[in-house]
C-alpha cells in the first residue's frame, strides 16, 4: 500500500533532522579547521562571504537569521584576526560591505575540504545521475 501525502511528508521530516544533525556536527569540524579559536557563527559568516562575496551587515543578517548587531560583532572578529575586511560600499559610499582577505580565503578552503570529505563518505556510490537529481530535488526545496 502507498503512503499517503501526510505520511510521506512526515518521514521528510524525519530525514531532515537527521540530515540537520549530522550538518551541525559536520559545521562544527569544518569551523573548527577554518579557525578553532573563533565561534562556529564566525565561520558560518565568512562561508556566506565566500559564497557572496563583498556584502553589507544586513543582508548578511538577513540570510544567515542572525540580529545585524551580532552579524557585525562577528564581521569585526573576522576583521580583527585578518580574515575579512571592511570598506566602502561602491553604490552607497555611506554604507559598510564586508569580503575576505586572502587568509579568510584559505581558511574557506580548508573548512571546505572538512565538508567535501563529509559528503564524499555519504555518496561515494552514488551514480551521477543520482548525485545530479538530489542537487536538483535539494535545490527546488531550498527555494521555499
Amino acid at each position: 500500500m502507498s503512503k499517503t501525502h501526510t505520511e510521506l511528508v512526515t518521514e521528510l521530516g524525519r530525514e531532515l533532522n537527521a540530515l540537520l544533525v549530522a550538518s551541525r556536527t559536520v559545521i562544527a569540524a569544518s569551523a573548527a579547521r577554518f579557525r578553532p579559536d573563533l565561534q562556529p557563527a564566525a565561520y558560518q559568516l565568512a562561508a556566506m562571504l565566500a559564497g557572496q562575496g563583498a556584502t553589507k551587515a544586513g543582508r548578511l543578517a538577513d540570510r544567515l537569521g542572525m540580529d545585524k548587531s551580532a552579524v557585525s560583532r562577528l564581521a569585526k572578529t573576522l576583521c580583527d584576526n585578518g580574515l575579512a575586511q571592511a570598506s566602502a560600499d561602491p553604490d552607497d559610499g555611506r554604507a559598510i560591505v564586508y569580503s575576505l582577505t586572502d587568509a579568510g580565503r584559505e581558511g574557506i578552503q580548508a573548512a571546505d575540504a572538512v565538508k567535501s570529505d563529509a559528503f564524499l563518505s555519504r555518496v561515494a556510490g552514488w551514480e551521477n545521475e543520482e548525485l545530479t537529481l538530489f542537487i536538483g530535488l535539494l535545490r527546488k526545496f531550498n527555494r521555499f
